[in-house]
C-alpha cells in the first residue's frame, strides 16, 4: 500500500469507500462520518427476505447509510463488471472493510492507498470468521482489535495499529462484541489519521514473536455448539459464554434441545455420571461434568421462550 502524498492535509480530503454489513460495522462507519471523513460510497449486502412475511430486510450498514444520505452500492457479485466500473468511477483514495465479504484482488487493490480491514482480534492470533467467539471459548483473558492492509491471503496483511482490552471471567461473546465495535471504531479513525500524517509504519505479521502459538478462528458449525459434558467446568462455561447470544451452546434435556445463554460453574468432586441433570425443581438446574457442575442460569427449551431458570422451573415439571 502506498503512503498518502503531500496533497492530503487531513482525513476529510480522502475519498473513502466503506464496505460492511452488520451492526458491528456501523460503529466504524459512524466514527468516520463524525470525524469528518468524505465517504463517497457505502458497499453492503443486497437486501434479503426475512421473517414470516419474507419482507426484504436492509443490512444495519445500509440503514445507517440511508439515514446519513450516503451513496449505496449493493452488488450481488463482487466481480460483476458493472460494480467494478462503479468503483473505478468513484476514484477512491482508500477503501475500508469492516465485517464484509472476502474481496477479489481487483477490488482490494484498486485504490492508491489500498484497502484497510478492521479485524476483531490481535493478529496474527485468531485469523478467521469468528475471532470474538473463539477468544472467549478458549478462555482468553485479553483480546483486541487490529487494523491491517488487505492482502490476498485472508487476515494476513501488514498490521497498522492494534488496541487491546481484557475479557471478564463471565463475559459473553455478545458483551465483548459490543465493547469491541467501539474500540475498533476509534482505532480505525486513528489509523486513517496516522496514514494521512505518515505516522504509521506497517508491520508484517511475521515480525510478531516467532515462538507464538497461533490460534485460529474458523467458522462456527452446529457440532461446535453441542456441549460435551465430559469436559471440565471451565471448558464448558467458556463454550457457553463464547457462543452467547448467538449461535448459542446447546444440550438435550427430556429429549428436547436446550439452548444455554448464561451459566455458572461449581468445581467439586462428585460421583455422578457426566451429563446428569440435577434440580430442586424451584431454584437451580445443573448438569454434571468431569470436575463439577454447570448451573444453567438463562436458557430456552425447544418449543418455549427464553427465560431465567427460576422462571422456567416454576412452569415445568422435570422428568425423573
Amino acid at each position: 500500500m502506498n503512503q498518502p502524498g503531500n496533497s492530503f492535509t487531513g482525513i476529510e480530503q480522502l475519498r473513502i469507500i466503506f464496505m460492511g454489513t452488520p451492526e458491528f460495522a456501523v460503529a466504524s462507519l459512524d466514527a468516520l462520518v463524525k470525524s469528518g471523513c468524505n465517504i463517497v460510497a457505502v458497499v453492503t449486502a443486497p437486501d434479503k427476505p426475512a421473517g414470516r412475511g419474507m419482507k426484504l430486510t436492509e443490512s444495519a450498514v445500509k440503514k445507517y447509510a440511508v439515514e446519513q444520505g450516503l451513496p449505496i452500492l449493493q452488488p450481488e457479485k463482487l466481480k460483476n463488471p458493472g460494480f467494478i466500473e462503479a468503483l473505478q468511477l468513484l476514484k477512491a483514495d482508500i477503501q475500508i472493510v469492516v465485517a464484509f465479504r472476502m474481496l477479489p484482488e481487483i477490488v482490494w487493490s484498486m485504490p492508491p492507498l489500498g484497502t484497510v480491514n478492521v479485524h476483531g482480534s490481535l493478529l496474527p492470533q485468531y485469523r478467521g470468521a469468528a475471532p470474538i467467539n473463539w477468544a472467549v471459548i478458549n478462555g482468553e483473558k485479553e483480546t483486541g482489535v487490529t487494523t491491517f492492509q488487505l492482502q490476498q491471503e485472508i487476515d494476513t496483511g501488514n498490521i497498522l495499529l492494534q488496541d487491546s482490552f481484557p475479557i471478564g471471567d463471565d463475559e459473553t461473546a455478545g458483551e465483548v462484541h459490543d465493547r469491541m465495535k467501539e474500540v475498533g471504531a476509534q482505532l480505525l479513525v486513528k489509523t486513517i489519521q496516522g496514514l494521512v500524517a505518515h505516522s504509521i509504519q506497517a508491520q508484517p505479521q511475521s515480525s510478531v514473536d516467532p515462538q507464538l502459538i497461533i490460534k485460529h478462528a474458523p467458522k462456527l458449525f452446529t457440532e461446535t455448539c453441542k456441549i460435551d459434558w465430559t469436559k471440565t467446568a471451565d471448558e464448558i462455561h467458556n463454550l457457553i459464554r463464547g457462543l452467547s447470544p448467538y449461535p448459542t451452546a446447546f444440550t438435550y434435556m427430556d429429549n428436547k434441545l436446550m439452548k444455554i445463554f448464561h451459566s455458572s460453574k461449581e468445581i467439586t468432586a462428585h460421583q455422578k455420571e457426566t451429563g446428569k441433570v440435577l434440580s430442586d425443581g424451584k431454584t437451580y438446574l445443573k448438569f454434571s461434568c468431569s470436575n463439577g457442575f454447570i448451573h444453567i442460569l438463562d436458557m430456552q427449551l425447544e418449543g418455549k421462550k427464553r427465560m431465567l431458570t427460576g422462571d422456567f422451573l416454576r412452569g415445568y415439571k422435570l422428568s425423573e
